[in-house]
């Protein structure tokens, strides 16, 4: 597990293709109406992205000897909760971004009250998905109840929710690293610990094992998000594929607007020793989570 393999590139190609065309099943009866609202579901739901959180929910489930089939419908709600929170993210009242993902943001091309509505049908439908009985043959009823709950609470009012809460707050003043420690962790770490955590469920993690993969996604989501600042203010918007330098514009709470850009990169690096360490108690049970680690190392070292 020590020595990273390289094969994480290929990994979340092959994995975000199949995300990506079960995704494209979902809405995709052109008769069904509203249809202008499925259009904007679909055009930032399929507007690509590397599908990061879908892809630790499989690879989790798979180095817990799950089928990582089994973690596909799981870890496509997981893409619908990530992508509702870019168009809310977007809109005027927010960060009032233009461009996502190398194109112009939901509310540009829908105009904001559908960019808004697309949002909330993706959160709803996310949660309509994993409450299908269809899927009891798959997943137990309790690894369900658990999914979904674990999904809810990162989401909501304790996690992403909040964490957007806290951010939108912080802007214009510098506030503390226990500020900036709150916004990271429920804005973005918790998302990502959640994803981790759906794959532990579908593979029936045992309880020491979901504590500790626990661990290992809050310390690497932080890790990712300090990484997404750092981008920020050292990249271009043509290489980022969205508006770089808007956390400075809006004097939002940054580690590299606390810190610096040197300084936020030593707490990278110690965020994810804290996630290797994790992992490498894991190992220490039998299991063998190279996979997991190529993924960290990715997400870590990525430059967009």
């Amino acid at each position: 597990m020590t020595t990273w393999s390289g094969g994480a590139e290929a990994y979340i190609s092959s994995w975000a293709e199949r995300v990506n065309r079960y995704l494209s099943s979902i809405f995709a009866d052109d008769q069904v109406q509203p249809r202008k609202l499925f259009e904007a579901m679909n055009y930032s739901l399929l507007a690509g992205g590397k599908r990061l959180r879908p892809v630790l929910c499989i690879a989790t489930a798979e180095t817990l000897d799950a089928s990582p089939e089994d973690a596909l419908p799981v870890a496509a709600a997981i893409e619908m909760i990530h992508t509702y929170s870019l168009i809310h993210d977007d809109l005027p009242s927010l960060d009032n971004d233009d461009l996502r993902r190398g194109r112009p943001t939901n509310h540009k091309v829908f105009g904001e009250a559908m960019a808004l509505l697309a949002g909330d049908a993706l959160l709803t439908y996310a949660f309509e998905q994993l409450s299908q009985p269809r899927l009891t043959s798959l997943l137990s009823a309790d690894a369900l109840l658990r999914i979904i709950y674990t999904l809810a609470h990162a989401a909501g009012c304790y996690g992403m929710v909040g964490g957007q809460v806290a951010d939108v707050e912080g802007e214009g003043r510098m506030g503390t690293e226990e500020d900036l420690r709150f916004i990271h962790i429920h804005k973005t770490a918790k998302l990502i610990q959640a994803a981790v955590l759906l794959g532990a469920h579908v593979a029936l993690a045992d309880e020491q094992q979901l504590q500790t993969l626990g661990r290992f996604g809050l310390h690497l989501g932080l890790a990712y998000q300090m990484v997404d600042d750092l981008l920020d203010v050292t990249e271009t918007t043509e290489h980022l594929g969205k508006t770089a330098g808007k956390d400075e514009a809006n004097e939002k709470l940054t580690y590299p607007r606390m810190f610096g850009i040197a300084a936020t990169r030593e707490r990278i690096q110690q965020e994810f020793d804290m996630a290797v360490g994790e992992l490498r108690s894991l190992e220490a049970t039998g299991v063998l989570p190279s996979r997991l680690f190529d993924l960290a190392n990715y997400m870590i070292r990525r430059s967009h």
